[in-house]
């Protein structure tokens, strides 16, 4: 039987300064830098601002109903350092930057409720 671990893990508070929807702001900058390489040159032509918006907000929309699938389902995620870990998936942050979940099975042993950070994330797999 696997033991409990009294981890306690907090989440990051929210920027004061803002909510990070300005594109100009700094925490914009530092979490939703682009990984399209037409955006430097989007600006420029419209036509392929338009292609590159449409294609994050079909990506994004794919990754929210992804979410919305694995809610109180065994999920198993794939970390840094080739760790493997298994949880029932709670619910995300509106930034997108925590996981909620419940019994981690961890090497180490068993949290009851944690937050995983989604940047110490690699992949996750879910069964439907």
């Amino acid at each position: 039987m696997a033991t409990p671990v009294p981890v306690l893990r907090l989440p990051k508070g929210p920027d004061p300064n803002s909510r990070g929807f300005d594109p100009n702001s700094p925490r914009f900058i530092a979490l939703c830098r682009t990984s399209i390489p037409i955006s430097a040159a989007a600006e420029s032509d419209p036509v392929q601002l338009q292609e590159e918006q449409h294609a994050r907000s079909v990506l994004r929309e794919r990754f929210l109903r992804c979410l919305l699938a694995m809610t109180n389902k065994k999920v198993q995620f794939q970390m840094h350092e080739k760790v493997n870990v298994e949880a029932t998936f709670g619910a995300s942050d509106i930034d997108v930057l925590n996981f909620q979940v419940s019994d981690l099975h961890t090497p180490i042993g068993v949290q009851k409720e944690a937050l995983i950070r989604c940047q110490d994330v690699i992949s996750f797999t879910f069964d439907i």
